[in-house]
């Protein structure tokens, strides 16, 4: 649907709503990728639904890593559900119509949940650190009101900023095409339909990039840099290996997800071109959280005792 306004003597468009073209450049293989998306979807589900069981469950696993774990897990299910069922709608019923309102909301919680996981990445990394270069201390300083502080400081932080930020987005006047060349709305493709100058926004997107994105991985190469350095000073090779391999998941998550992001929203808008970003997007927003359980689950002896012991109970 489009509005007709006019602005002195010349026209133009104000849309209320926008069509993502999603996947329609490959019409042969639709039902195809619908297959893949939903079963990527019930693995997200089903993997990060029994990661929180097991760390709520199994005495073993209360401490603070699997606190702040239980709380990434949930907070990956929120992250795909803001864009999966949307496309798997899309695939289905073969339309890509999105009203405004909803295309909004819709990079609103993308952006929201994107913040929250850079920063959930961070207090995990801070927790790893304390851990392994300051043990003794490790108790006091991450006790329980802490993890509950800076969980929920994840959480909220970025709110108010990431609303702003789509609000500023969706002030701009949009005059066609209406197409958006993504599988949801993100921030590149839809910049690009708007009218006039939108200088100001890209700059906003920049600063905004730099503290959810930038900032956060700085702190997190700073805090591996001092994790890496105590692990060469510990005279057991034993004890070095165990203490690396309670970080080297997050270390792999961090690289997969700061990679991806960081070349989305750093890179210039006019050298971006709409096939890349969309690969780009389709990695960080829904490849990488698949991988995730799979890559905490796999590489921790912990969790991998805890899901045989979970096994053995249902199979009694």
């Amino acid at each position: 649907m489009e509005n007709r306004l006019k602005t002195g003597n010349s026209n133009f468009t104000a849309m209320m709503e926008f069509i993502l073209l999603g996947f329609s450049d490959i019409p042969n293989i639709q039902w195809i990728l619908f297959g893949i998306f939903l079963v990527i979807y019930l693995t997200v589900l089903m993997c990060n639904s029994s990661i929180i069981l097991i760390t709520k469950i199994d005495p073993a696993l209360q401490t603070p890593m699997y606190f702040f774990l239980s709380n990434f897990s949930f907070l990956e299910i929120c992250y795909v559900t803001a864009t999966i069922p949307r496309m798997l709608m899309d695939l289905l019923t073969q339309k890509g119509n999105i009203s405004l309102l909803a295309c909004a909301t819709q990079m609103c919680f993308v952006l929201m949940f994107g913040g929250s996981e850079c920063l959930l990445l961070t207090v995990m990394a801070y927790d790893r650190y304390v851990a392994i270069c300051n043990p003794l201390h490790y108790p006091l300083v991450m006790n329980h009101k802490v993890c509950v502080q800076l969980v929920t400081a994840s959480w909220v932080s970025g709110v108010p900023v990431m609303f702003g930020q789509t609000y500023q987005i969706f002030s701009l006047p949009f005059c066609g095409p209406h197409t958006i060349n993504h599988f949801f709305c993100d921030i590149p493709p839809v910049l690009k339909l708007a009218c006039g100058d939108t200088f100001v926004n890209e700059v906003a997107v920049y600063v905004v990039a730099v503290m959810f994105v930038m900032v956060p991985f700085v702190l997190i190469v700073v805090s591996y840099g001092k994790i890496i350095s105590s692990i060469l000073k510990l005279s057991s090779a034993t004890g070095g290996a165990k203490a690396f391999s309670t970080c080297s998941s997050h270390l792999i998550v961090v690289i997969l997800f700061y990679g991806t992001a960081t070349v989305t929203y750093l890179q210039p808008k006019p050298n971006q071109s709409e096939g890349t970003g969309k690969l780009l997007s389709l990695f960080y927003t829904i490849l990488i959280p698949t991988l995730n359980p799979l890559i905490y689950t796999l590489r921790n002896k912990d969790i991998m005792m805890a899901l045989k012991n979970l096994a053995a109970k249902f199979s009694r």
